[in-house]
């Protein structure tokens, strides 16, 4: 009992090693992955990104162009973001925000029709003067 007497006071009287996360947000490191964004409009509804994901948290409808997400099944560990072919894929710097329910992000897009041999510049409308 008398042993513990010295580390318990250093305890009570030093500087607390956890943090009130919430309020106090510490800063984030140098080149960090944090939450998943989709450019919608630039993604081809492929589905690398949802066959390549560890967690499988993605989730990719190419015939109805719904691109589905499930943050809380998310790493974080960026594998999606690096074999997406569009590189509509991102990641903020900054952690998701705590949240008390849990949300799923589904994002409807339409598909873009392809020619064969043609290349994306072709495939641009062009801009009319009238």
């Amino acid at each position: 009992m008398f042993k513990m007497t010295t580390n318990i006071l250093r305890n009570l009287a030093g500087r607390k090693s956890t943090r009130l996360y919430p309020r106090d947000v510490r800063e984030t490191f140098d080149r960090v992955r944090g939450e998943l964004l989709n450019d919608i409009q630039r993604c081809l509804f492929c589905g690398t990104c949802a066959v390549k994901c560890p967690s499988q948290c993605i989730a990719v409808e190419r015939k109805a162009a719904m691109w589905t997400y499930d943050p809380f099944a998310c790493v974080y560990c960026g594998v999606c973001v690096e074999t997406c072919p569009a590189k509509s894929l991102h990641q903020k710097t900054l952690y998701r925000k705590p949240t008390t329910e849990r949300v799923v992000v589904r994002m409807q897009g339409e598909l873009k029709k392809r020619v064969k041999g043609a290349s994306p510049e072709k495939d641009a409308p062009a801009a009319s003067d009238a």
